[in-house]
């Protein structure tokens, strides 16, 4: 396997990774959040993704010698920050921060107990986060509070790892410790998935090391207008990178294939794009009949959620995530 880092692993050191775009106002709870760690044997780099705002001031402001700082000459998205970061890292282990969220005080240290009492072939460690601004029916807005991913659908012991991610996503990046040593070649990110590249690298993950799901939250996550998860064209694109890139194994599980046409169908429903929705939904009927008992069921959802929802509320404002994010934050400093 082609290594993706300079230098050769530091044991026991966790590398964490950064990216940031234009978060000035939460990324210093973000960068806090990790240099707290209980578990201290940790570097930091924060990827610039070609930031507007002054990002290489502030993080020389925090004086912590375990932060590095590299500015990207141009903005690449996600994917491309954390490939940038992968380059420089020298832990043993890798883990991932977004710049809009908070890791619980004793998040490195019980993911590394972890690995330390766990088989050899588990090359990662994964948990859930408490998510502010959804709930668990996915409806957005103030008040709402929701676990994620939703821990009764966890990933069990001697469970098809490939097949139950390919159904959902079970791995947040911000939740999650890779051992470096058994994860895929670089560049661990697909560049060109705007969305769901963290869906699409759990699945390669799946096809060579074990993954162990904890049920104990270790982040807190909010969620904000600009949140890549909720923008449905960027969720399209990157699950039609999904579709194409485990045709192999979807070619022999209609049933899997099926489940992901209808996830797909959805999203083209909600770009007002019915007739292409309309064109999966009945591909995946054609492949799996079953798939027609799931769809009645989903339309008998929808319709009872329409016939108890109460008047919108007012969409979630960046103002509210950020007045909830800093309340969290400075809770007990």
């Amino acid at each position: 396997m082609h290594s993706p880092f300079v230098r050769p692993a530091s044991p026991g050191l966790v590398s964490v990774i950064l990216p940031t775009y234009n978060r000035l106002a939460s990324l210093p709870d973000a960068i806090a959040s990790v240099l707290r760690q209980s578990y201290g044997k940790l570097e930091l780099i924060v990827v610039d993704d070609g930031s507007s705002q002054d990002i290489a001031g502030l993080v020389a402001a925090i004086g912590d010698d375990r932060i590095r700082y590299v500015r990207r000459a141009q903005n690449g998205g996600a994917a491309a920050a954390r490939n940038t970061g992968l380059l420089l890292a020298r832990g043993e282990f890798i883990a991932f921060q977004d710049s809009d969220d908070l890791w619980l005080p004793g998040k490195l240290a019980r993911q590394v107990a972890l690995f330390e009492r766990l088989p050899p072939t588990i090359g990662a460690v994964t948990a859930p986060k408490i998510l502010y601004g959804r709930d668990a029916a996915f409806n957005f807005g103030p008040g709402k509070v929701a676990m994620a991913p939703d821990p009764a659908g966890r990933l069990r012991e001697g469970q098809d790892a490939l097949r139950h991610l390919l159904s959902q996503n079970r791995i947040s990046l911000q939740n999650t410790l890779f051992r470096r040593a058994l994860c895929p070649a670089h560049p661990w990110f697909d560049s060109l998935a705007p969305a769901n590249e963290d869906w699409e690298f759990a699945i390669r993950l799946a096809r060579q090391t074990g993954i162990y799901e904890d049920i104990e939250p270790v982040a807190l996550g909010f969620m904000s207008p600009d949140s890549i998860s909720r923008n449905t064209r960027k969720e399209c694109r990157g699950l039609l990178r999904i579709l194409h890139k485990n045709r192999d194994v979807l070619a022999a599980d209609p049933a899997l294939r099926a489940g992901l046409l209808i996830h797909l169908a959805r999203q083209m429903r909600a770009l007002g794009r019915r007739r292409t929705a309309n064109r999966l939904l009945l591909e995946s009927v054609r492949i799996h009949l079953p798939a027609a008992v799931e769809l009645s069921a989903a339309l008998g959802r929808t319709v009872l959620r329409r016939l108890q929802k109460k008047p919108a509320s007012k969409p979630h404002s960046a103002a509210s995530a950020s007045t909830l994010r800093d309340s969290v934050a400075h809770t007990g400093k």
